[in-house]
């Protein structure tokens, strides 16, 4: 399995931005898909974005979509979540996942989807 290590989070103002970072171990870093999920407290996990081995596909939730994107990088085993717009409602634990399998876009938005490995989480916090 892949090891992973979110970077990137912090407080920022409502209007700005943020770039969240996700590093993964291993030389097999392209064979999995990526994605990036949000857990805000007392709320459960929701999907966020996911991308496909080879960076040309993208899905993302409709309540990020033309405000985050997603993107890796094979060559540094990193996959990064561009932020704009932040909102006081995204305020979350952000999490990166990697699996084998690039699902279908209803698999993501599905509650309680099972990845093959998780990062601890990285908090974003965005003040009104």
């Amino acid at each position: 399995q892949v090891q992973l290590v979110e970077s990137g989070g912090g407080l920022v103002e409502a209007g700005g931005s943020l770039r969240l970072s996700c590093a993964a171990s291993g030389r097999t870093f392209s064979t999995y898909a990526m994605s990036w999920f949000r857990q805000a407290p007392g709320e459960e996990r929701e999907f966020v974005a996911a991308i496909s081995k080879s960076g040309d596909n993208a899905y993302y939730a409709e309540v990020v979509k033309g405000r985050f994107t997603i993107s890796r990088d094979n060559a540094k085993n990193t996959v990064y979540l561009q932020m704009n717009s932040l909102r006081p409602e995204d305020t979350a634990v952000y999490y990166c996942a990697a699996d084998r399998e690039y699902y279908s876009a209803s698999y993501y938005y599905t509650g309680g989807v099972v990845m093959d490995s998780w990062g601890q989480g990285t908090q974003v916090t965005i003040s009104s």
